[in-house]
């Protein structure tokens, strides 16, 4: 089970800790650094005050490194973003903590998960074809680019 959100002395390296409104500037920096701000301020103070708003951190040496958020949605868990510090990609934090969001979600009741994901993203597409993610349709034109959004699909272990 992860740790409480924003308790410094239990951020142990390796283990995902869960992500809470103490961890906005946090948030925002790995966001930025990742993802090029794909959050702004209020979306990630909305996102880390909701509990069906699950997210999950890896830190180390007082940084945020990684992190999993997804929205619970009854039975579901729509994955709503996966970032690494771009400094420690291919290293598998994005598997460790993406790992662990789906096993808590699993552990809460959620028999499934699912994400949109850009169709020439080979790196993401290929982090969640190696957890069992499986292609189940297609938005054309899903993204600001224009770019096609796969929706991909995980059945959950549940307990």
């Amino acid at each position: 089970m992860p740790d409480e959100p924003s308790s410094p002395e239990r951020r142990v390296p390796g283990r995902a800790a869960w992500l809470g409104p103490p961890d906005l500037e946090a948030c925002l920096a790995l966001d930025g650094r990742s993802l090029g701000g794909l959050w702004s301020r209020g979306q990630w103070s909305t996102e880390l005050a909701d509990p069906q708003r699950p997210g999950l951190g890896l830190w180390a040496d007082g940084g945020l490194q990684a992190m999993a958020c997804g929205w619970r949605i009854l039975e579901e868990l729509h994955i709503t973003l996966v970032a690494v510090d771009p400094d420690l990609r291919r290293r598998g934090l994005g598997l460790l903590v993406l790992k662990a969001l789906l096993a808590e979600a699993g552990a809460g009741g959620a028999e499934r998960a699912t994400l949109e994901v850009a169709a020439g993203n080979r790196a993401a597409r290929a982090l969640y074809e190696r957890l069992g993610f499986r292609q189940a349709g297609r938005r054309p034109g899903y993204y600001r680019n224009g770019e096609d959004a796969l929706i991909l699909w995980l059945p959950l272990e549940n307990g």
